[in-house]
């Protein structure tokens, strides 16, 4: 049994991406009896669509989770919606900058994460990683990959979705203005227990953290 877990080259100037120095830390492990496949995507338009189907075609997962870097998040952003559209923001490492297009324009508007996410928010935040759900992947490659996932899963008996980490400690030193992070090693333990409760896939096993249901402007 196996689970797909990719992240993103660096782009924007950056020479690491922590969402890939996480999956291929993972790679190899055995978690809740499936075999971590790590796979690194070209931070690319029209590169990281292909490297992911041909990733779901060999290693054929039972579950994949797909990481990317959100420099100015301060947690584990697990996101709950992948929207049909790129609008991005900067160039991708290849120069492109499509703006205003769908990722696919005979798919849906949006599709949601089938991942147990509530279940993985609570067990982050009760092992004392800062977690949250998020209702926004973007509008670069990061919300591209993740609706190609969906949409290429969609109908299978397959869970998958997409998660945010935050910068790393290095990153945020050279950042003007400065944005907040994460060790890799924090990183590291949050995936993996990630992983772990969505390898269970039950909602109703893990409590809500103590704000659960708390307002929120």
């Amino acid at each position: 049994m196996n689970i797909l877990l990719t992240g993103f080259e660096p782009f924007g100037g950056e020479a690491i991406n922590p969402s890939w120095e996480v999956a291929r830390s993972l790679h190899g492990q055995i978690i809740a009896g499936a075999t971590v496949q790590a796979r690194c995507l070209p931070t690319t338009f029209g590169g990281a669509p292909r490297a992911l189907a041909d990733a779901l075609s060999v290693i054929r997962p039972k579950v994949v989770i797909a990481l990317g870097l959100a420099s100015g998040r301060a947690e584990i952003s697990i996101e709950r919606v992948a929207v049909n559209l790129i609008d991005a923001r900067i160039p991708d490492n290849a120069g492109e900058r499509p703006q205003d297009t769908p990722v696919r324009a005979d798919a849906p508007a949006a599709y949601f994460s089938t991942l147990p996410i509530k279940a993985m928010r609570n067990a982050l935040r009760a092992a004392g990683h800062p977690a949250g759900l998020s209702l926004s992947a973007g509008a670069f490659v990061c919300n591209q990959v993740f609706f190609e996932l969906q949409h290429q899963l969609a109908g299978r008996d397959m869970k998958s979705g997409f998660i945010h980490v935050p910068a790393l400690p290095e990153q945020a030193a050279r950042a003007q203005p400065a944005v907040p992070s994460m060790g890799l090693s924090a990183q590291i333990d949050a995936i993996k227990l990630a992983i772990a409760v969505a390898l269970a896939g039950d909602e109703s096993q893990v409590p809500a953290p103590p704000d659960e249901g708390a307002p929120t402007s």
